[in-house]
């Protein structure tokens, strides 16, 4: 069975196995493996993401004396989550996942890994808590500041639209919806299935329009190594928001993809980064 955490508000969050603290398991020093922890996209899963394909992890499990572990949010995949709101905002994912650091690598920093509100997650929690992190792995990053009105407004109508039609019309949503450009000829693109629980999904939705990502000064403030890989053509995961990121963010790397054939060089590239 599966290691899950369970928080004070009585979620329990499903996440990977991985080496108990201490054990150094991989390293051959006898001290413990640093830590790569990764949070997948809204309404997917680990489950989901992996069907999907998009975007592999082979190199970064390869890497030596490394730990990846990724982790279903709350609501989503193996993980489970209330029906309020509140519990689906950028703020309380990011709680979800200090609290899963508190576990997995106490009193060491991890290189923190996100897609869409994944890397909403990861930004939230290293703005409030910097010294948890080594370096930031942001991929697709959502609909941020001046954009993001726009998206909140689409959220509200379509937790309304769930409320009545159930995931299914989400699914058929998705599934008109044009493709972006870069993610043309991509098999798994859109997703299959969703990841999230069907009476959570109306909450997440309006949770996500009560979200923005942190203010432009708290991410400037950030110190640590960033890598932004962001996708073309897409408006709920506009490059505009990967740019203004990666110019936020010191020292930041920033790589758009204007094609499916690039975005599977993306594990690649998170490898070289965290090599490096």
């Amino acid at each position: 069975m599966e290691p899950r955490l369970t928080l004070p508000d009585g979620t329990r969050i499903a996440h990977d196995a991985t080496d108990t603290p201490g054990t150094g398991a991989g390293t051959g020093t006898g001290t413990e493996a640093p830590l790569a922890v990764y949070a997948h996209g809204m309404s997917l899963s680990r489950d989901v993401e992996a069907g999907m394909d998009l975007f592999g992890w082979d190199a970064v499990r390869r890497l030596p004396g490394r730990r990846l572990v990724r982790y279903d949010a709350r609501g989503h995949g193996a993980s489970t989550g209330g029906a309020d709101a509140s519990g689906y905002t950028y703020r309380h994912f990011a709680d979800d996942l200090l609290a899963l650091l508190d576990r997995l690598s106490p009193g060491r920093p991890v290189t923190g890994m996100g897609s869409s509100l994944g890397s909403a997650t990861v930004l939230t929690a290293a703005v409030r808590e910097p010294a948890r992190f080594d370096r930031l792995v942001l991929l697709i990053p959502p609909t941020a500041w001046e954009t993001r009105a726009a998206q909140a407004g689409l959220y509200r109508k379509l937790a309304d639209a769930t409320e009545k039609g159930g995931p299914e019309l989400l699914a058929k949503v998705t599934a008109a919806a044009p493709v972006p450009s870069s993610l043309a000829g991509a098999p798994g693109y859109p997703a299959r299935s969703l990841g999230v629980h069907r009476e959570a999904l109306p909450s997440l939705l309006r949770g996500a329009a009560l979200s923005d990502l942190p203010a432009r000064a708290e991410i400037a403030r950030l110190t640590r190594p960033a890598l932004v890989l962001a996708w073309a053509d897409d408006p709920g995961h506009p490059v505009s928001t990967a740019e203004q990121l990666a110019g936020l963010l010191p020292g930041a790397r920033l790589h758009v993809s204007e094609d499916a054939a690039d975005i599977r060089t993306w594990g690649d590239r998170i490898a070289e980064f965290l090599a490096d």
